[in-house]
């Protein structure tokens, strides 16, 4: 198993390459059980069960090793483990735990395989039973991919169930009740004659115990907490502004810290001259640190403030410098020699697509940042024996690498202390300012340092959604869609993310293909080729990371062929959907928004469906066409994740997912000059405005057998649903994001 783990390590395979050659694991390694971490540190009188569950005489804790960046996992695993545990909502507290290979993404291992979601036949469950095992051999502990669920929720069930009947063991073993006898309910175990033990005061006795590992699950009409509204865990710290997150944290001792890294990134840095910042008021040291110079200051304010005194030559761009030519290397990638994969070939493309009658576009969809509200910061400690981190990060284990690589410390000498992320959308899986956090404070050993980013310093190092260009040609005949045939080139955003990490991927890269090919509908004759260029600009996983973009491509060309059949869009896409769940949904948001109903004036009604990450996902957008532009009254949208855990958090992560895609599909753009991002803050990278938000009525179906997140699902459909209902209204076809750049909102 050590040249596994060796391969593991130096390739992250994605696409085909990670099955090509039959990877055999070995059962016995997948199927043994990781150390509980807990156990190394456990007091007198502590017990834990499993990885998830640890209780003193006093206090039920909840470990809840999923970071969360604002979707409200946290509250979500803690429920599961409660659900079975016989716990209620305020009888328990969460920790985020320590960095472990016991908290492996099973998840997030399926999705690596190459194999559509609604691919169920023996070989693509195989595979993805396969990727899941290599996940658990390398440890790949992480957050993304909206797998949190996916990952956790059979896991964690389970968790709670061995602790439940441990204790139940415990407090038999102390009345001489037999087990079966025995009931749990509000962390309690019950004697047949009512007499409650409360589980702490078992916490001793079952500290001495094997765990019982023979449960079983709680069938789901027994389900007290799941399917049912829940009050998040974090609601009332964050409404009322008490709740820490990492920007949060302080330390004793702390000095602040502030960075200015070549705009161009990855450029050099020539030269520095900081005499006049060292001549401010709380400046005590300038630093060095790679590709960059670092101020530290007696707070953070200063620290910004004389950081950006520091006059610096640096080099140029390791990339175009201009956006024009960013766009010209996309559109020269449609070679054979730049064909990553071809995706699907169904039918007789070649013949179905020809002649006079051939309809072509080109689409484009182009660098947008992640934003996310709270600055990326980090606060290291380096001594000779540890490091210790405080900071929010979805990739834990892999930080720990990170930050031993920089200071010289083995991976479990780093001590991340993880936290609260004021959001994420992809930007905290990079690592680049935990680099430099830890490298400064590898020059002040022993003084804890706090980094952190100016919001300019955040846009500027920003590694933001890859740019793609879409070209497609299709048919049709008879009212109907006969033919698609799309290309899609970009850089591959996996190769770049992953180089950061220091960990190579191998194979081709579904994500520049995601939303597109891995579309359910039964079209009879369909293309799907991806071409990789070069890289461009350093890029990183974006919320839905692929599909926002494929997905755009995809549906608005669906659009614009079934107009030319002079079908109804709904009815289209129905008669087109070769998967009944699929088709579900798309019933589903017809019947919600009453489709084909009689609309106002001026108005008219957009429908995009795709499917990420396992999720299928179709969204209706209605808008109006005033004098003063365009205004988006209602979306209406449908899901089917298999099993809803929490129906107002659903809710609320499909609105906040419409508004995300919305906002960037009218406004966001990052374009380049002179080697450097132009847009430096949210004025010029402007989401969605409050006034501007539509009623949005969502409706979770749970027609799939597997369960799946919807952290991503809701964002690929919205730009698609609105350029199709801009159309409908206007007779428009937008192929372009961002829309403002042809058409006014209100």
């Amino acid at each position: 198993m050590g040249k596994l783990r060796t391969i593991g390590r130096r390739a992250f395979l994605i696409g085909s390459a990670a099955v090509v050659g039959g990877v055999a694991f070995g059962v016995y390694a997948v199927n043994s059980p990781n150390a509980n971490p807990n156990l190394a540190d456990l007091g007198d009188g502590e017990a834990s069960f499993n990885p998830w569950v640890r209780i003193d005489g006093e206090t039920i804790t909840l470990i809840t090793p999923h970071g969360d960046k604002g979707q409200g996992v946290v509250s979500s695993q803690a429920a599961l483990i409660a659900e079975e545990m016989d716990l209620e909502l305020g009888q328990f507290e969460t920790s985020f735990g320590k960095p472990d290979a016991a908290y492996w993404n099973t998840a997030m291992g399926g999705e690596l395989a190459p194999f559509a979601a609604t691919d169920q036949s023996a070989t693509a469950e195989t595979m993805r039973s396969m990727m899941g095992g290599l996940t658990k051999l390398i440890g790949l502990q992480g957050t993304g991919g909206s797998t949190t669920i996916p990952d956790s929720f059979d896991k964690l069930r389970k968790a709670g169930a061995v602790a439940r009947e441990t204790l139940k063991l415990a407090a038999s073993q102390r009345t001489g009740v037999p087990v079966d006898q025995l009931k749990t309910k509000a962390a309690a175990v019950i004697l047949p004659d009512g007499t409650s033990i409360k589980y702490t005061d078992l916490a001793a006795e079952a500290a001495t115990l094997d765990p019982v590992m023979d449960v079983t699950l709680r069938d789901p009409s027994e389900w007290r907490l799941i399917g049912k509204p829940m009050q998040r865990l974090d609601i009332v710290g964050k409404s009322t502004g008490t709740l820490p997150y990492g920007i949060d944290i302080e330390v004793d001792g702390m000095v602040y810290a502030a960075v200015r890294t070549n705009p161009r990134q990855g450029g050099s840095i020539e030269g520095y001259d900081a005499t006049e910042a060292k001549k401010m008021r709380g400046v005590s040291n300038v630093l060095d640190i790679t590709g960059g110079v670092a101020v530290v200051a007696d707070n953070t304010w200063r620290a910004f403030q004389a950081v950006d005194a520091i006059d610096v030559t640096w080099g140029k761009a390791p990339y175009p410098a201009e956006q024009t030519d960013h766009w010209a290397a996309l559109a020269e990638s449609f070679g054979p020699e730049k064909l990553d994969r071809e995706w699907r070939n169904d039918g007789d493309v070649e013949t179905k697509i020809g002649g006079e009658d051939v309809i072509e576009a080109e689409y484009r969809s182009p660098y947008v940042a992640h934003a996310p509200l709270e600055p990326l910061n980090a606060i290291i400690r380096v001594t000779d024996d540890a490091v210790e981190v405080w900071t929010g990060h979805q990739v834990q284990r892999q930080l720990q690498l990170i930050v031993g690589g920089v200071t010289g410390h083995a991976q479990d000498q780093v001590i991340l202390h993880n936290q609260y992320m004021g959001g994420s959308f992809g930007h905290r899986l990079e690592f680049e300012h935990i680099k430099q956090a830890a490298e400064i404070a590898n020059q002040m050993r022993g003084t804890p340092v706090k980094l952190t980013y100016s919001r300019e310093e955040d846009f500027a190092h920003d590694f933001p959604r890859h740019i793609a260009m879409g070209r497609a040609k299709g048919s049709v005949a008879d009212g109907k869609v006969v033919a698609l045939d799309l290309n899609i080139a970009a850089p591959s955003v996996i190769s770049s993310q992953m180089g950061r990490a220091n960990i190579p991927a191998a194979g081709p890269d579904s994500q520049i293909a995601a939303g597109s090919w891995n579309n359910p509908y039964g079209i009879p004759n369909f293309r799907m080729c991806a071409f990789r260029a070069a890289e461009l600009a350093p890029t990183s996983s974006w919320r839905s990371v692929g599909a926002p973009a494929a997905g755009f491509f995809f549906d608005t060309f669906l659009d614009e062929l079934i107009h030319q059949a002079g079908a109804d869009p709904m009815e289209e896409r129905i008669r087109l959907m070769a998967d009944p769940v699929s088709r579900k949904v798309l019933e589903a948001v017809a019947e919600m928004s009453s489709w084909g109903g009689e609309l106002g004036p001026n108005k008219g009604r957009g429908v995009a469906f795709v499917e990420s990450f396992g999720v299928p996902t179709a969204e209706v957008i209605e808008v109006t066409n005033t004098d003063a532009g365009i205004k988006i009254d209602k979306v209406w949208v449908a899901a089917d994740v298999g099993t809803v855990v929490d129906p107002i958090n659903f809710e609320n992560l499909v609105q906040g997912g419409v508004v995300y895609g919305l906002g960037h599909a009218m406004n966001c753009e990052i374009t380049y000059a002179d080697g450097m991002a132009e847009q430096e803050n949210y004025h010029a990278h402007e989401a969605m405005r409050l006034y501007q938000c539509p009623d949005i009525t969502v409706k979770g179906l749970e027609n799939q057998a597997q369960i799946r997140g919807i952290g991503e699902p809701p964002v690929p459909p919205a730009a698609p649903a609105l350029g199709n209902a801009i159309f409908a209204a206007t007779g428009q076809r937008l192929r372009e994001m961002p829309f403002n750049k042809f058409i006014d909102f209100v």
